[in-house]
């Protein structure tokens, strides 16, 4: 009913009568009792749309407030495209038609995230795991329901989890046996309403075909690529010498992290997406940008740089409960307190 009404509108040649049948529109919405001729029925023949109230009113007052009929003819076909029309991408879901709906999509390059995520399956316990919105944000711009997701630094399985929110599948690489058992535990806990595969390999990333493994999953190749490396030694997560946590210097951890790059290359679509998330350390009274030692890394393997994003943390396991001590610290050594890290955005361009 509500497209026929706003079609009836449309034919509306007179501006002020325009206004005030757009305005009776918002009213019926404000105050839903006062809808005897079922206007909230947003679809023809008596079907039904999910529509944010706000954002509908939203439009509809940007159609009463029209200086000109031209541009309030204009607001009104923008509104029923939204309606009844989808416009997406090659590489998401997301309906352009409808983008302002999305207001929990971050398209700035500075993310200030509050607290984490620890709905469902997700839990802080494993020390060094990102936050469930960094994977959340990603699927949602950069993957379709149904493509496949490869995570090189799996962890306790956040992106895992996340793909199966979100009906995305997922294969998840980890180095340590323990933290495969914990991911895989973490995983079967979250709901799986979209059907989506799901698979942890316990292997090294540096070493291992990702090709090959595909392939004997009848994997043709990956959609997305995201990668959370230790930050070099700041944590160390094991005593495995395949472990990056353990390179004895920056060249070995940069080779090391070089050559998990070249082994996923092959397997990521052309023109698709490769985040990586990573932080900068302090050492000996010197800043260590290795944040953007990472991005040259990737750079040199033929990557685009899509974006840098910097996103904020509050408070480490490592500095926990010592908040004035690192003050201390910092007034007396000359530096900064690190409050940030890097989100990194690459862009496949060459095959």
């Amino acid at each position: 009913m509500f497209l026929e009404v706003l079609a009836k509108i449309e034919e509306i040649n007179e501006s002020i009568k325009l206004r005030l049948e757009t305005k009776k529109i918002i009213d019926i919405i404000q105050n839903p009792r006062k809808d005897n001729i079922g206007i909230l029925n947003i679809l023809s023949n008596g079907g039904t749309a999910k529509v944010k109230k706000d954002i509908l009113l939203e439009d509809l007052t940007q159609i009463a407030d029209a200086q000109t009929m031209e541009r309030a003819k204009y607001y009104i076909n923008r509104l029923k495209k939204g309606l009844t029309e989808v416009k997406s991408s090659k590489i998401n879901d997301l309906n352009l038609n409808r983008w302002k709906e999305y207001d929990d999509i971050l398209t700035e390059s500075l993310w200030i995230l509050d607290k984490r995520n620890k709905s469902g399956a997700h839990n802080a316990g494993y020390w060094g795991n990102f936050i469930p919105q960094i994977p959340n944000q990603f699927l949602r711009r950069y993957t379709k329901q149904g493509e496949w997701v490869l995570d090189a630094f799996l962890g306790s399985g956040t992106t895992l989890i996340e793909c199966k929110r979100l009906g995305r599948n997922g294969i998840g690489v980890e180095l340590l046996p323990e933290i495969v058992e914990l991911a895989n535990k973490n995983i079967s806990n979250e709901k799986n309403s979209f059907n989506a595969k799901t698979e942890v390999i316990n292997a090294d990333s540096t070493e291992l075909n990702f090709k090959k493994e595909l392939e004997t999953r009848g994997i043709k190749s990956i959609q997305f690529l995201i990668m959370h490396p230790p930050y070099w030694n700041i944590i160390k997560f094991s005593n495995n010498n395949k472990d990056l946590s353990n390179a004895k210097t920056m060249e070995e951890f940069l080779n090391l992290f070089g050559k998990i790059v070249d082994n996923t290359y092959d397997v990521l679509d052309k023109g698709r997406y490769f985040a990586v998330v990573i932080g900068d350390k302090y050492s000996k009274g010197e800043w260590v940008p290795l944040g953007f030692y990472t991005m040259n890394e990737v750079l040199k393997r033929g990557y685009m740089l899509k974006s840098v994003i910097v996103k904020n943390f509050e408070e480490t396991k490592g500095k926990m409960n010592q908040k004035e001590l690192w003050r201390y610290r910092a007034l007396v050594g000359g530096f900064y307190i690190f409050k940030h890290e890097y989100i990194l955005l690459f862009k496949k361009v060459k095959k």
